[in-house]
């Protein structure tokens, strides 16, 4: 039998699965600072729903099969579809803006590689039913605050900011056809990630005059709201599409996130449901691929569920971001397995040692004990693999005064502790 995973998937050993379990605790503390509700979907889900959002290419992408019913299924390998479905169901029933995140595992046969397997964790968060610039800014400033969770700062991740209207309109000023929108499209969402003589031979190829090509060339580069109206035919019609992204933006310089954010109008996100404000967040090197990203999608939820609702939302996945937290040596020690160790002396001390250590957990501490009768010693060397902080050691002489011996074995003392008072001295020591 083979021992290893298939490949793009993984086991989570205890220390993984600790180093796991933090990301999700500090992701779901943070969505709960924001008033955002947990929910959750199945994984298994007709194969339509994601052929609907995407189209049938995105077939090649799924683990996808006929279940014993005869229907066409997938594991899903997003969550946006299914929170759709979910809304639409009960959408009248509810209060809007609706806030949810959901910390749900993805599948997706695709080509691993660094930071891309084919199964990951990713946190969903949505705000569905409002429109505004300060719905946008608050879930740019949750992603935020989720990295920052970590201990990374503007140094280690960067918000890259941009607005599909504010794109749409520079193409429209131009008299560029649907095709070559999209083109241009393909072309700014790999920029800067293919040699730019390439970007341009795409652009020539589709039928764009040297004119365009050299305004939207120039338009990739801005980097400043400042800039966005040079060499534009009509730039208070840009700076008018440009207002939402504006609002955004200024909404986070005064939560004071201002400094995370970097104008870059090469974000579109490649998936044609994006409408307005779009982002992503990277590590500042750009040795990795996106941490997270979202943006607004005002008409999927109609395309999907038939509700004609707002939306907006981002996902952050926990491969890529796993990978930061080494780099920055911000992957936590896990937690020992054990805080107390109880251990007999004799074998006549072993139902003393079961009544101890069954009141110690039955008062919220971790314990473990010798499983067979063994010397002292050895039952003190199982307590440091264990990287037991605490031993409370149990004999004939201890028991006949109510007493135990409890040892320090981070600091190497011990004293003797009376029976009535042994959580309490357990308490005040794993305080130190």
């Amino acid at each position: 039998m083979a021992t290893q995973p298939l490949p793009g998937f993984r086991d989570f050993y205890p220390t993984d699965f600790a180093f796991r379990a933090h990301i999700f605790e500090t992701w779901r503390r943070t969505c709960q600072r924001y008033g955002f509700e947990e929910y959750d979907g199945p994984p298994l889900e007709p194969l339509e729903l994601f052929t609907t959002k995407s189209g049938d290419e995105i077939v090649g992408q799924l683990y996808n099969f006929t279940d014993k019913g005869g229907r066409e299924v997938a594991l899903r390998p997003e969550m946006t579809p299914t929170v759709a479905r979910m809304v639409a169901a009960r959408a009248g029933g509810m209060k809007k803006p609706i806030r949810w995140f959901s910390i749900a595992q993805h599948f997706r046969y695709e080509r691993q590689q660094r930071g891309r397997l084919r199964e990951f964790y990713q946190l969903n968060a949505d705000l569905i039913g409002e429109t505004g610039p300060l719905a946008d800014a608050e879930l740019i400033a949750l992603s935020i605050d989720l990295v920052r969770g970590f201990g990374l700062g503007s140094g280690d991740v960067r918000v890259r900011l941009s607005d599909r209207r504010l794109i749409r309109r520079a193409f429209e000023l131009r008299g560029l056809t649907e095709a070559q929108q999209q083109a241009v499209m393909q072309v700014y969402d790999k920029f800067g990630r293919v040699p730019q003589d390439v970007s341009l031979l795409k652009l020539q190829e589709a039928g764009l005059a040297s004119g365009d090509i050299d305004a939207l060339l120039r338009l990739a580069g801005v980097r400043d709201f400042a800039q966005l109206g040079e060499g534009t035919p009509d730039a208070a019609s840009l700076l008018e599409a440009a207002q939402p992204l504006v609002e955004a933006r200024n909404a986070l310089v005064s939560m004071g996130l201002g400094e995370w954010i970097d104008l870059d109008l090469t974000i579109v996100r490649g998936l044609a449901y994006y409408t307005g404000t779009v982002f992503e967040l990277f590590d500042a090197g750009r040795t990795l691929r996106a941490i997270a990203g979202g943006g607004r999608y005002d008409g999927l939820l109609q395309q999907l569920g038939g509700v004609d609702l707002p939306a907006a939302g981002f996902a952050i996945g926990d491969v890529v971001l796993g990978e930061l937290l080494r780099e920055r040596g911000l992957e936590p020690e896990a937690p020992a397995p054990v805080q107390v160790f109880v251990a007999g002396v004799t074998p006549e001390d072993t139902p003393e040692v079961l009544a101890t250590a069954h009141r110690l957990r039955e008062a919220g501490f971790r314990v473990e004990y010798a499983l067979r009768p063994e010397a002292v010693g050895k039952q003190l060397k199982l307590a440091d693999a264990r990287r037991a902080s605490l031993a409370v050691v149990i004999g004939p002489d201890d028991r006949a005064r109510g007493e135990v011996q409890l040892k320090d074995l981070r600091h190497k003392t011990q004293l003797a502790v009376a029976v009535a008072e042994l959580q309490a001295a357990l308490t005040a020591a794993l305080a130190t």
